[in-house]
């Protein structure tokens, strides 16, 4: 925490113990919401929705909308049905969405039931759009114009009704039907003449996404383009709602932490880590493990099956971890790589070939390099023969090449399937990768020592 944050958490809550209400709402005032919200993610609860219910019903839409959704649904679910009304109104339709799709039907039902109409028609709207699509990102809150406006009329327009869009730093050119024909920027708006009609000048190259649209393309699309704002049409081009770039930015915190979920082989979780129980976490958990453990007992076969090997020569045993380490490390950077370099539009299923052939390269120059390194350290360092090193350096050379094919290979093909190829990088390809690299050095171990 901020000592400035501790210092201000402190400030509010001797305002609450000792009923100094107004020193609060003018303290409140005068900071920023997000500020706030961060302080109110601090106090207990019981303090949280009593500096809540002190605020103006801006500035308590605006705090609210910057809120752990677990915060949100415990302050609508203690306010009356016409307070929690109220904010939901204030709120942009795609934040009261976000909110509202996550709540059980008969709490949503009961708030809706009390909001504008208008409302409740742009949630119900939203609502509809299939999860991690543009349309259920979207706010149908934007500013359009008509092209046989003068920028003076546009001006008076934004003034008018500015205030209900989420932003007007990018303005939409529509026709009667709605149809999307152009853009202009606020900047580019008012530095031309009061009598200058917009469609003369405004940008009719738009680039757009459908409702359809995977949320994933539009992040790459708004990395692409540098965009503010992204307008989202229907299927026959109608405009109805924009993508801001703050919704864009909560898209890619949440596919990161996802992904890194699934690298680790841990089930996905909304919630923050200090707000998960440990039963949750527990929950999130343990499958994999549980898949893991089972999956590990193919190695402990392999072992097994060569314990004449082993017991004859002993040294042979030291080299395991370390072969098996080297093997499994090699296999989660390739599909790492792999994995974001998909997920970040870099290269496509098309790719696959050069993909492969990359990665077969690499792994020959990085085992070649491992197993030099490693035969002098047996040599120099461990005092083994020959053979031995032979043999240790002969399977890092084999262990590094085909982890980083069977990786690349395997994110490629899960890909093409249509499933997610996160959960390839997940320790479950180290326990492939381990199977592999054990069977290779027993086998070279058998043929050089005659074994």
């Amino acid at each position: 925490m901020e000592q400035k944050d501790e210092k201000n958490l402190e400030l509010f809550r001797d305002y609450l113990k000792n009923k100094q209400y107004t020193l609060l709402r003018g303290k409140a005032a005068d900071m920023n919401e997000a500020d706030l919200a961060a302080i109110m993610e601090m106090m207990e609860d019981d303090d949280m929705l009593k500096m809540f219910r002190l605020f103006p019903k801006e500035l308590a839409a605006d705090v609210f909308s910057m809120l752990e959704h677990d915060s949100q649904e415990y302050i609508i679910t203690s306010l009356s049905e016409k307070e929690a009304g109220v904010i939901i109104d204030n709120l942009f339709a795609d934040d009261a969405t976000d909110l509202l799709e996550e709540m059980p039907a008969n709490v949503v039902k009961r708030i809706l039931s009390n909001a504008k109409p208008e409302t409740r028609n742009d949630i119900n709207h939203l609502l509809q759009y299939p999860d991690d699509s543009a349309g259920s990102i979207m706010t149908t809150e934007f500013m359009d114009l008509k092209e046989n406006m003068t920028v003076k009329q546009a001006i008076d327009r934004i003034r008018t009704k500015g205030i209900d869009s989420e932003t007007v730093n990018v303005l939409y050119i529509l026709n009667p039907k709605r149809l999307l024909l152009g853009t202009i920027g606020l900047r580019s708006l008012i530095m031309h003449d009061p009598d200058d009609v917009i469609g003369d000048f405004m940008e009719d190259d738009v680039i757009s996404c459908t409702t359809s649209t995977d949320q994933e393309k539009v992040a790459q699309i708004f990395k692409k383009y540098d965009f503010t704002a992204l307008p989202v049409v229907d299927k026959e081009n109608r405009m109805v709602g924009i993508i801001t770039v703050d919704d864009v930015m909560d898209i890619m915190e949440k596919e990161t932490t996802e992904d890194m979920d699934k690298m680790a082989a841990i089930i996905p979780n909304d919630k923050p880590y200090l707000k998960t129980t440990v039963f949750e976490t527990w929950k999130k958990r343990i499958p994999w493990l549980m898949l893991m453990m089972i999956s590990a007992t193919f190695t402990g076969k392999i072992i097994t099956s060569f314990e004449g090997a082993l017991s004859k020569f002993i040294i042979l045993t030291a080299y395991i971890p370390m072969l098996m380490d080297t093997g499994g490390n090699c296999g989660s950077q390739a599909s790492t790589e792999v994995v974001r370099s998909l997920s970040i539009g870099q290269i496509s299923l098309k790719d696959w070939l050069k993909v492969v052939w990359k990665e077969m390269r690499v792994g020959l120059l990085c085992g070649a390099t491992l197993a030099f390194v490693n035969f002098l350290k047996c040599i120099f360092l461990d005092h083994v023969s020959v053979t031995i090193a032979i043999i240790i350096c002969s399977t890092i050379i084999f262990c590094v090449f085909f982890a980083k094919l069977i990786a690349s290979c395997l994110v490629m093909i899960v890909t093409r399937m249509k499933l997610d190829a996160a959960v390839v990088a997940s320790p479950m390809l180290t326990t492939i990768i381990d199977a592999i690299s054990l069977t290779i050095y027993f086998s070279i171990s058998t043929v050089l020592l005659g074994l």
